[in-house]
């Protein structure tokens, strides 16, 4: 990706910043301009394949299990925080610390699975996009999903970080679609507030499902690589030092991180449960209750709800899988290139990185061929969701405990309320994984 001259800050400005506030600080900018990678993070986590799991939670259970995202809230958020923080604090992604401080071997393994859990991924959210378009405006659903990759791909190389970060963040409106669905949709709003506020579940396999399927769409490993390494490029981008170099600096960083956190997983479990609403109001009220794609869910819509409301619905598909394909395909090449020790970061061009890019299109286009194969999408979502529980609660647990190092943290070990909230998801993590793979 290549340098944008206009869009970071002067020599002047870092050294003399306007009013007297220190050379990036979040402080000198505004509420939004202080989101970046927390915010980013959080809508690409309502990729279409998360779009499907919503849907097919409303469809199936009404709106009995709205709590679930009340329930995984403070639990991404903690994780997600705990990853920005390592990113931020080391000036390093989480590849690159296990391969500084870990065994070889774990790493690899890592590496290996997440490259194959973001390729099946990206397969299914590319192929998500182009039935989206197909049923839109007819024509070749396959030929769509190239021409999405192949754009997504090449917005991701040869665009500026410093715009394409705002491009990205600005995408995250488009998450805002499924307000509107919702809103034409009817919903009754007392019986759904209190689903989202009364937790109800009942001791099933239906439930368990439903509810393991939740907490791994809402905390995926790929999430992990992609914001802590985020937090690296922001630290290029502004032209500071990590924050065990500067700790004295770390009250402004660390807040910008927790809001910036905070604020973004909440957009995503918002719209998440805007999905379910919406689902739930029209699919599950008319007896539709077994959805297997977000395409699925969009064309069943078109009946039950009205040609506008189908319409919103796989707009937002297509939208949510714009942003969340470059953030699959970029923390597969963050955790390639910091397994490999090549140059990596979206703030270098193309020639100054060329393996890291290769990375993000491979990955791309292994999941654009996906497309072309006999594979059953389905199933293979299935094994994104084996691969990415059993990468997720281990690399969680190595997470929390780097986290803790003061060998790699120095002064800026994880706080006691982070600590415990962050091995409440860990824990709660390897449970739903356990029951994901024993039913």
């Amino acid at each position: 990706m290549s340098t944008d001259p206009n869009a970071t800050e002067t020599t002047a400005d870092i050294v003399n910043p306007p009013n007297g506030v220190a050379a990036g600080s979040p402080s000198s900018t505004g509420f939004f301009a202080r989101l970046g990678p927390g915010l980013v993070t959080g809508a690409a986590d309502d990729d279409p394949s998360g779009i499907a799991t919503y849907s097919q939670v409303g469809a199936q259970f009404g709106y009995g299990l709205a709590w679930t995202m009340l329930f995984s809230f403070p639990l991404m958020t903690a994780i997600q925080a705990i990853a920005a923080r390592i990113g931020c604090v080391t000036g390093h992604g989480i590849a690159h610390n296990l391969r500084r401080h870990y065994s070889p071997w774990l790493l690899r393994a890592v590496v290996f699975l997440l490259l194959v859990a973001n390729v099946i991924n990206l397969g299914a959210d590319l192929g998500a996009m182009g039935a989206a378009l197909g049923l839109l405006i007819g024509g070749q659903e396959r030929v769509y999903t190239v021409l999405f990759g192949i754009v997504c791909i090449l917005l991701e190389t040869f665009v500026s970080y410093a715009r394409y970060a705002a491009v990205l963040k600005w995408a995250t409106l488009c998450l805002f679609t499924y307000v509107g669905v919702a809103f034409t949709a009817h919903v009754p709003w007392g019986t759904a507030l209190l689903g989202t506020f009364v937790p109800h579940f009942e001791f099933d396999g239906p439930h368990a499902m439903a509810l393991v399927a939740v907490l791994g769409t809402t905390i995926s490993p790929y999430l992990f690589f992609w914001q802590a390494g985020q937090e690296v490029e922001e630290l290029h981008r502004r032209h500071v030092k990590p924050l065990c170099v500067t700790p004295r600096d770390a009250g402004p960083e660390l807040s910008r991180i927790r809001i910036d956190t905070m604020v973004g997983m909440g957009v995503s479990n918002v719209i998440a449960l805007f999905i379910i609403f919406a689902t739930a109001a029209t699919l599950n009220a008319t007896g539709v209750t077994d959805i297997q794609t977000s395409s699925q869910a969009a064309e069943a819509l078109r009946p039950v709800a009205g040609a506008f409301t189908f319409a919103l619905f796989a707009i937002g598909i297509i939208s949510t899988g714009m942003l969340a394909v470059p953030v699959l395909a970029g923390s597969a090449a963050y955790g390639v290139s910091e397994l490999f020790s090549w140059r990596q970061g979206l703030n270098y061009k193309l020639q100054e990185a060329k393996a890291f890019y290769a990375t993000i299109a491979v990955a791309t286009l292994g999941g654009v061929l996906l497309n072309f194969t006999s594979i059953d999408p389905i199933k293979a979502l299935y094994w994104t969701a084996v691969v990415n529980g059993i990468l997720a609660a281990p690399l969680m647990a190595v997470m929390m405990v780097m986290a803790m190092n003061p060998h790699i943290m120095g002064r800026l070990t994880l706080p006691r309320p982070l600590l415990v909230i962050g091995w409440i998801a860990t824990v709660a993590m390897a449970v739903a994984t356990l029951v994901f793979l024993l039913i």
